[in-house]
């Protein structure tokens, strides 16, 4: 059913529109065949992938910090694999992933086309928990910046979702109404429920197909949101 009241769609950027998971793997491929080429990527992504969503979640609820989550994913991971890794190794491949991240932009299936699609209709934003200098970099290196009229990250806000306080800042930021806004978003707990509990509308991309209750909105490709929007 189409929103109609609906004026300010809000995008997630990581596992919403830019391929996080894609791009991840092909700079740990690119930093390993560099310098670590014992490490098959295959086996380190396999650990690595869950292990940085429970990082994630971690440093959402802010119950550790942001060096805490660099240093411990990729230490865990490596853990994982049983391959010996000295800290002073772990904070280099953390500075290069950081560097070489943003030099990989697949997006997900359908986002140019989506966006086109929206444009002409609404004011698009983006709201991100991602470090502000990286998450920029992806934006404007994958070619999708001129579509957003605002980018509200955690640290502008001071808070990550799914704190209410992120979403009325970026509300404030966009100059836009609750009743009249929508977010769409890959977390069931910072993107769906945070912008439920925070006022707005909110619509769950549930890529892996997931089981979610039936009042959930969702869409499992970006380009199902043409029925909504």
């Amino acid at each position: 059913m189409k929103q109609t009241h609906i004026k300010d769609v809000f995008f997630d950027l990581d596992h919403t529109l830019w391929d996080f998971d894609k791009n991840s793997e092909l700079t740990f491929e690119t930093i390993f065949n560099r310098n670590h080429p014992l490490v098959i990527t295959k086996d380190f992504i396999e650990k690595y992938v869950p292990i940085n969503q429970e990082c994630w979640k971690l440093y959402q609820y802010d119950k550790i910090t942001h060096e805490e989550l660099r240093y411990n994913r990729l230490k865990y991971s490596f853990d994982a694999i049983n391959h010996p890794v000295s800290d002073g190794e772990i904070d280099a491949i953390a500075n290069d992933y950081i560097r070489f991240l943003p030099e990989n932009n697949h997006l997900f299936d359908g986002t140019i086309e989506l966006l086109d699609y929206l444009k002409p209709k609404y004011n698009l934003h983006i709201i991100t928990n991602g470090f502000a200098d990286v998450q920029y970099k992806k934006i404007n290196n994958s070619k999708i910046g001129s579509y957003f009229q605002t980018i509200t990250n955690s640290e502008m806000a001071g808070v990550k979702k799914p704190n209410p306080i992120i979403f009325d800042y970026a509300l404030d930021l966009a100059k836009a109404k609750k009743e009249n806004s929508i977010m769409i978003g890959d977390s069931l707990d910072a993107d769906v429920q945070g912008a439920l509990d925070a006022g707005l509308d909110a619509i769950f991309f549930n890529e892996s197909k997931i089981y979610v209750e039936q009042h959930i909105k969702q869409i499992n490709h970006l380009l199902q949101l043409k029925k909504y929007l």
